[in-house]
């Protein structure tokens, strides 16, 4: 029966820690699943009948990031006895002992069990109530550890917890920080790439694991005298062009981009052009605005945007906002040259707020977004007005400035589905770190 499994030194550095609730802030890929299942598997062997659980912000991601690394991993050794695939549970060989995978979507239904041990994964973004209210008495009446992981989010609870490890009142906690290239599973060229990419903020939360504080304006880098130029005169009308689609009826809205070469020399988004209907708007006037201002483009103009189809506006009346957009460009100049990329489902708001910041300014100070202020102007006043909610984790205040936001945002649909800021967390990767190797 293999027993073995090896973990990097900074992974055995936690796993040998003996504190009874323990934190890990890690940058990405630093192999926090693959740990945590080597806590599940040791937490259920140590006696007969013990409940383990792995517990994810939802159970779907709970299913997508450890399942099948958790069934590899313990058919590999032998333990498997019985597995339940749709309550993402199995029991062990020699004591039936189960570990069992959950998501914190609806805490409440996780009360009423005794736990040995939990590992509670990117648990920035889990309510806190889901520890506090419910968790953390399932731990109560066995003496249970727990384990914390996950890359900040701000400061939000998780940074509460974070700040207990080695504090004299919370004797029971510890506390644990490494940087993605301490995790040894990235190249240093990859995070090098990545530092040239993402803007400050982002690299320090995503790679070096920092409590990053995201109070303030949500476009931070922007300023009017670095990002904001004479842009129409780089204009090419037989090159690609975006229209940037964000479905509302006070004020409708689009944003038109180009990839060109910047006034600064690099190659870069310009945002050369804008709809701005202020009131008592709909997708078709957006859409009838845009051929009047670019019904003479002679290369291919490709529609980003809004996924969920625009709830909020033309779709109450006529089909999906996409629908809407499809039948009035058909009937166009631009017809034969509209294409859409749209994906199935929008990505998380911090992701797209992520990229446009890294656009707007690298850790290594590369603007590659501009805006120019005569045609655009109020996607200039969203980039320097849109701010976050107070107390959040870099979330955007959308009651603060109703007015704001929506023309940032259908720009942000287009940054985000040409220049994401996530792709070294698809990628797999060689560990190199020198290794610890353990028996369980």
């Amino acid at each position: 029966m293999d027993r073995i499994c090896r973990l990097t030194g900074p992974q055995w550095q936690v796993y040998s820690d003996s504190h009874r609730f323990r934190v890990l802030v890690s940058g990405r890929r630093f192999g926090k699943t693959r740990m945590s299942i080597e806590e599940l598997l040791r937490a259920a062997v140590q006696a007969p009948g013990r409940k383990v659980w792995y517990v994810a912000p939802t159970y779907r991601q709970a299913q997508q990031i450890c399942w099948q690394m958790l069934k590899d991993r313990l058919a590999g050794g032998n333990w498997i006895a019985r597995k339940n695939e749709s309550d993402l549970s199995i029991m062990l060989r020699g004591g039936g002992s189960v570990i069992s995978l959950r998501g914190a979507d609806n805490f409440d239904s996780l009360r009423g069990v005794g736990l040995h041990f939990l590992v509670m994964d990117e648990f920035a973004d889990i309510k806190p109530e889901a520890w506090f209210e419910v968790l953390r008495a399932t731990l109560s009446d066995t003496g249970g550890k727990a384990l914390f992981t996950g890359t900040p989010k701000g400061r939000n609870w998780a940074y509460d917890l974070f700040q207990r490890g080695g504090h004299p009142d919370y004797p029971e906690w510890a506390s644990y920080s490494f940087t993605t290239i301490e995790g040894g599973n990235v190249p240093a060229a990859e995070v090098e790439l990545a530092r040239r990419e993402l803007d400050e903020l982002t690299f320090r939360q995503e790679y070096e694991a920092s409590f990053v504080n995201f109070e303030g304006r949500v476009y931070y880098p922007f300023t009017v005298e670095t990002h904001a130029a004479s842009l129409r005169q780089f204009y090419n009308p037989r090159a690609l062009l975006a229209f940037c689609f964000d479905f509302n009826v006070e004020p409708g809205v689009a944003a038109v981009c180009q990839e060109v070469k910047l006034p600064n020399g690099l190659e870069g988004t310009a945002v050369i052009g804008e709809v701005y209907i202020p009131r008592n708007s709909n997708t078709p006037a957006v859409c009838r605005r845009l051929i009047q201002d670019w019904g003479g483009h002679e290369g291919a103009i490709i529609c980003y945007g809004d996924a969920t189809g625009g709830s909020r506006g033309s779709a109450k009346v006529a089909g999906s906002d996409w629908d809407l957009i499809k039948a009035e460009f058909r009937q166009s100049p631009l017809g034969s040259k509209i294409s859409y990329d749209v994906p199935s489902a929008n990505p998380p708001e911090r992701a797209r707020v992520n990229a446009v910041n890294s656009r707007l300014k690298s850790e290594t100070g590369d603007i590659r977004l501009m805006v120019d202020q005569q045609y655009a102007p109020h996607v200039v006043k969203d980039l320097e007005g849109v701010v976050l909610l107070k107390g959040g984790s870099g979330e955007i205040d959308k009651k603060a400035t109703p007015e704001l936001s929506h023309i940032s945002d259908a720009l942000g649909y287009y940054v985000i589905r040409r220049f994401p800021t996530t792709r070294v967390e698809t990628r797999t990767f060689t560990i190199s770190a020198s290794r610890s190797e353990y028996y369980v």
